[in-house]
């Protein structure tokens, strides 16, 4: 009852908290669990609790965030702002379960449905079957093509449309990286997470697509409207046709990502996708940039 009112808590002195930094470095995979189940549940209505999953090292925990609770896997006691829990996994399950359901009724939504995930669906279906699915870019800088939904970029660089992304930044807003590559041969993508926090001080999730599309992905679009959203898609090596299906996993993947993208969009959110022919090479560009 404490963590769910805790999640839905009410403004006070400085604001409603509606993010929580969760580090569970003693429980390997709890966080990502918890992402899904808190994301999924209560983004929605313009409303939501975004669970931000990060290391003990995240630039975050150095920043003064008046809009984020810190919530961390210890049996130590927290100053009165921020949150510890503890227990075996299963009873952490039953805490997090019903301390959502508890946040859903405090905010007054239905924490048991998900009506935003079908959206990028449907737009991915379309792209599928539509003859013309690859969307036109804006234009390439250094072997990454970009294109940016819900602006116009000034000027034709990497640094330009990252730069005027993140000039869109508020004391409310987050940032969310959402790469479409494989997550085993490209674990490196992942250093951008704290990169960016440092930089714009702000909260960064960070999702493997499409599987954070059940997750985060809900919060993204049905959530309150602070998001400003990187996206990060490329070749994908060796790809495989999907059986009875005139496309491949990799066409299916790239029609997910574009999909979402114009759903984020139509939801008043923008994005900048970024396109990489190389991978590695892309992450060492994007990193200076983001960076300097």
């Amino acid at each position: 009852m404490w963590l769910g009112a805790a999640f839905a808590r009410t403004p006070g002195s400085h604001g409603y908290r509606d993010k929580f930094l969760i580090e569970t470095d003693g429980l390997p995979g709890f966080g990502d669990w918890a992402e899904q189940l808190v994301a999924e549940s209560t983004g929605k209505n313009g409303l939501g609790i975004l669970p931000v999953v990060v290391s003990s090292s995240a630039p975050e925990f150095d920043l003064d965030l008046t809009d984020t609770i810190i919530t961390r896997f210890s049996d130590r006691e927290a100053s009165s702002e921020h949150i510890t829990f503890s227990g075996d996994l299963a009873e952490l399950f039953l805490l997090f379960e019903h301390a959502t359901a508890v946040a859903g009724y405090l905010m007054g939504i239905n924490p048991f449905d998900q009506p935003n995930v079908e959206s990028a669906k449907l737009a991915a279906r379309e792209l599928l079957d539509s003859p013309a699915m690859e969307s036109s870019v804006d234009f390439v800088d250094r072997q990454v093509s970009v294109k940016a939904y819900g602006f116009d970029v000034i000027g034709l660089t990497v640094e330009a449309a990252i730069e005027q992304l993140m000039a869109e930044a508020t004391a409310l807003s987050y940032f969310s990286i959402q790469v479409y590559l494989n997550r085993e041969e490209y674990p490196q993508l992942e250093t951008l997470r704290n990169v960016l926090a440092k930089r714009t001080q702000r909260p960064v999730t960070f999702g493997w697509g499409p599987r954070f599309l059940h997750s985060t992905g809900q919060y993204h679009k049905g959530g309150p409207k602070q998001a400003l959203v990187i996206q990060i898609t490329g070749e994908h090596g060796h790809d495989l046709e999907v059986p009875g299906r005139p496309f491949s996993f990799g066409t299916l993947i790239n029609a997910q990502a574009q999909g979402d993208a114009n759903v984020l969009m139509e939801n008043g959110l923008k994005v900048v996708s970024l396109k990489f022919e190389e991978p590695l090479a892309g992450l060492e560009m994007l990193t200076k940039v983001i960076a300097s």
